[in-house]
């Protein structure tokens, strides 16, 4: 599966584009992932619908991923809860191919990982699926991701239950990246020090 070379403005969602944002200013301190356990985004609370949180087993081949959470979001996109469960399980012999080697090279390439994928409704609206992947570290190997997933719709309304599981359709990849240049966050609106405007 071919993945492009990324900046950090690919990301579309201004809430992703938050959440990306505060990884990247830790990424930058040590440029390396950070641990779980630094990652606070401000108003967390209001994007926890959108995000699910997993524990990595780097060590198995391919990597295990078990959901440790799932928003209640993601829980009605795919009919049910996952939570304890391995994610290649959950997603099913028909997901899991389309679905797994954009976290395995997320944590193989220590790098969030940005996908679009294109979803009918069970109205046969189009539905966007925006999925960004961040992963996290004790120090070592990948131990964590956080998911952060948004559906939008160009059409506005669209039915979220069992939406990735609904039809017979299987999602439609439009953009898969992993985000590995310009990783650093620039404070929007800032000129440096030193810079002189001129206006005519």
């Amino acid at each position: 599966m071919e993945f492009n070379s990324a900046q950090p403005s690919v990301v579309k969602s201004i809430k992703q584009r938050d959440l990306l944002n505060t990884w990247l200013r830790l990424y930058a301190r040590d440029q390396s992932i950070p641990l779980i356990s630094e990652y606070q985004p401000a108003r967390i609370e209001d994007e926890l619908p959108d995000l699910v949180f997993y524990n990595v087993d780097a060590h198995a081949q391919p990597p295990r991923l078990t959901i440790d959470s799932d928003g209640t979001r993601m829980s009605r996109a795919y009919g049910h809860t996952g939570k304890g469960r391995y994610l290649d399980e959950y997603l099913g012999a028909r997901l899991a191919p389309i679905v797994m080697p954009v976290y395995y090279e997320c944590i193989a390439r220590r790098l969030p990982a940005y996908t679009i994928a294109n979803i009918d409704d069970v109205y046969g609206r189009i539905v966007a699926y925006e999925r960004l992947l961040l992963p996290f570290s004790d120090g070592g190997s990948v131990t964590h991701i956080i998911a952060s997933l948004k559906t939008i719709s160009e059409d506005g309304g669209f039915e979220i239950k069992n939406l990735i599981r609904g039809n017979d359709k299987l999602p439609v990849p439009k953009l898969r990246t992993i985000i590995d240049r310009d990783l650093f966050h620039r404070a929007p609106g800032r000129i440096p020090s030193g810079d002189v405007l001129e206006f005519g």
